[in-house]
């Protein structure tokens, strides 16, 4: 019998969107629970460690993103052949959370001059440095992250763009034509493509 899955997020796509897509890929039956942000920030207790998102698999509840997004990577048959690639798959996952870090680190600081400092800092030397290493990393491993192949790591690369996008204010992959192939390859996959095609529209 399939797992009764609730995912609980804010309104958002964000760090749930490489989930959400996950369970398209997979067909996978879900609630897609959203509570406000002013309902998050009420009372954060409710949630292991105060974040975002969980989910209920058979009414156990379960944290961090990215560990359950490489749990269903798992059943999907994503997350590599050997552990090996499982590494490979590991280590693109990692440097993508690094890369996300950079926004937002800058984004959410409430301190004007430290914001500022930031920004510039993102903008002008580690968003560069990711992003060029990113772009090559695609065009050696033949249009994906590894080995030459879709992989969950692809799936969050695609996942939460919006929501980098959004704190950048302006596409980041637009002058790195394999990122942005690669990008558009996952939400081309016909499961995906439907449900971005349904999904609540949301800033980020």
């Amino acid at each position: 019998m399939a797992p009764k899955l609730k995912l609980i997020y804010v309104d958002a796509k964000a760090l749930a969107e490489p989930l959400r897509f996950l369970f398209a890929y997979g067909n996978y039956q879900y609630e897609d629970y959203r509570i406000t942000h002013e309902d998050f920030r009420s009372d954060k207790s409710r949630f292991p460690y105060n974040k975002i998102p969980n989910l209920e698999i058979d009414g156990k509840l379960v944290h961090q993103s990215m560990a359950m997004a490489r749990y269903f990577a798992k059943q999907v048959g994503l997350a590599g052949d050997s552990i090996e690639e499982e590494l490979l798959i590991d280590t693109a996952v990692d440097t993508l959370a690094d890369y996300r870090h950079q926004l937002i680190t800058y984004f959410y600081d409430t301190n004007e001059e430290s914001r500022k400092r930031k920004k510039e800092q993102a903008f002008q030397i580690f968003l560069p440095f990711y992003l060029g290493r990113l772009e090559q990393q695609v065009k050696d491993n033949n249009g994906y992250l590894v080995n030459g192949k879709l992989t969950w790591a692809d799936i969050v690369l695609a996942g939460v763009q919006d929501y980098v996008n959004y704190m950048a204010g302006y596409d980041l992959l637009k002058d790195y034509p394999a990122l942005k192939a690669l990008e558009q390859k996952v939400l081309g996959i016909p499961s995906i493509k439907a449900w971005v095609a349904k999904r609540p529209d949301t800033e980020m």
